[in-house]
């Protein structure tokens, strides 16, 4: 990026670290290998909960520290420390090193710089007075329970982050990022007679505060809460077995993400243990499915300017009308690979290293109406909500329980259903769907990846999609 200021100020004015002699230690360190970075991190955060009535936790943390990582085919040297220091980054220069040993490689080329800014780098955290916050987690917890006297317990939680980054590049080359990140959770429990039953409703993005402290945005998300969890109170259980499904648009695609996604990430087909490995150029889906990873929009949580590399993030399509066209990449699989990196190098924090991981991963619009869809279903289920899943990155195989579907006959939405997996395969999935909806939708901002023991905040979406013989288990 071009407006390097928060960076510079933070890691060379204020931080005491020298950049001219910076330069040359990360040049010395990563002379004759294929790739690396000097990474330095500074990030604030924090999170406040609101559990039955009162304040249950507030925390506040600052965090600073850097990673110096060198490439060497698929070898990668990487040390890493909090001590922001030029002794600390010499001695893991020392560690670094060792990779090449008896290697002489030619250094790539850094990433193009660009100016392209997806969010205000304002800090969210120093935008709205501690006071405030609580007074609205209250305020939360006291409309829950005036909207129905049902309500037993509310939970509420707000969240922020500020990072910024500097990436120093062998070549010398610096790329910046300033990146804000807020969430907002709220869960009711509600009860009638002996029964109890949840309901969730969340957001966020990278933008600041301001946003949650609207009426009409606030209260629409414990509302929301309230509504699922007075649809679970009369839920019944899930009938089991074989049927066609129709699943809602919106955070329903985090299946996509779990079951797809991650098999179309770099590092899983260079080594082949995908489902998609070697499948360039071949159908993996029904005609109509165009599946993309885009790390370009505005405010979204999973977007970034740069990745955790300096690699701008692109739209980057991985499936279209059912073909397989690409993989989500960082550098040093793309290099390996003989392909170009997307954008997708990504890192939990300085103390880890990057690796291919989503953006904001969706399926795109097809031109279905979401009601016909439905309506297309003779026995069948409709998914709304989804909670947590299970997948099997090679076999893609994957099981998903539902926190919010329905039974539908003769295409007309029955009973709520409580208990519901769907179970399948996701490769398999993809050549079953047979109806798009023309309403592709993203998620409100609450997703969570995880890999290889890092997580990183990411998106999802999709239109209504009809997908049929997948396995339903449930408890009926």
């Amino acid at each position: 990026m071009s407006d390097q200021g928060p960076a510079k100020e933070i890691f060379f004015t204020n931080g005491g670290l020298d950049e001219s002699r910076l330069k040359a230690i990360v040049a010395d360190t990563l002379s004759g290998t294929d790739d690396g970075e000097l990474y330095l991190e500074y990030a604030q955060s924090e999170s406040l909960a609101w559990d039955d009535g009162r304040l249950k936790s507030a925390s506040f943390d600052t965090t600073q520290g850097f990673g110096l990582r060198g490439v060497v085919g698929e070898l990668t040297g990487f040390a890493h420390a909090n001590d922001m220091s030029e002794a600390a980054i010499k001695r893991a220069a020392e560690t670094v090193k060792a990779v090449k040993a008896g290697y002489s490689g030619t250094l790539a080329d850094s990433p193009r710089a660009t100016n392209q800014q997806l969010y205000v780098p304002n800090n969210p955290i120093d935008e709205v007075a501690f006071d405030k916050k609580i007074a609205l987690l209250k305020s939360i917890d006291e409309y829950a329970r005036d909207k129905d006297s049902r309500v037993q317990q509310v939970s509420a939680s707000m969240s922020g982050e500020w990072q910024v980054v500097l990436i120093l590049r062998g070549d010398g080359q610096i790329l910046t990022d300033v990146r804000p990140l807020v969430r907002m959770n709220v869960s009711v429990i509600m009860g009638d007679g002996n029964r109890q039953e949840a309901g969730f409703q969340g957001g966020g993005g990278r933008f600041g505060y301001f946003d949650f402290f609207q009426d009409d945005n606030w209260q629409s998300n414990v509302d929301e809460a309230i509504r699922q969890a007075e649809v679970n109170l009369r839920s019944v259980p899930a009938p089991a077995g074989e049927m066609d499904v129709v699943l809602g648009n919106g955070w329903p695609g985090i299946l996509l993400h779990e079951a797809i996604g991650h098999g179309l990430e770099g590092d899983f087909n260079r080594k082949k243990t995908s489902a998609f490995s070697g499948l360039l150029g071949e159908r993996v889906a029904a005609p109509g499915v165009t599946v993309v990873d885009d790390g370009t929009i505005h405010d979204r949580r999973g977007s970034l300017t740069i990745d955790d590399e300096g690699t701008p993030t692109e739209e980057t399509v991985l499936i279209e009308d059912g073909i397989l066209k690409g993989y989500m990449q960082d550098r040093m699989n793309a290099r390996l690979m003989g392909m170009k990196p997307t954008g997708n190098g990504r890192r939990q924090s300085h103390a880890h290293v990057p690796m291919p991981r989503m953006t904001n991963t969706f399926m795109l619009a097809g031109n279905d109406n979401p009601d016909e869809i439905v309506a297309s279903l003779d026995d069948g289920i409709y998914a709304v909500n989804f909670g947590g899943g299970q997948v099997d990155i090679t076999s893609g195989k994957f099981v998903f329980s539902c926190t919010e579907a329905y039974r539908v006959k003769n295409g007309k939405i029955t009973d709520p259903v409580k208990g519901a997996t769907l179970i399948g395969n996701g490769p398999d999935a993809l050549k079953k769907v047979t109806m798009i909806g023309n309403d592709l939708k993203l998620d409100t901002g609450v997703g969570t990846c995880g890999k290889g023991g890092q997580s990183v905040p990411a998106g999802v979406g999709q239109p209504t999609l009809r997908i049929d013989g997948l396995t339903v288990g449930g408890t009926g």
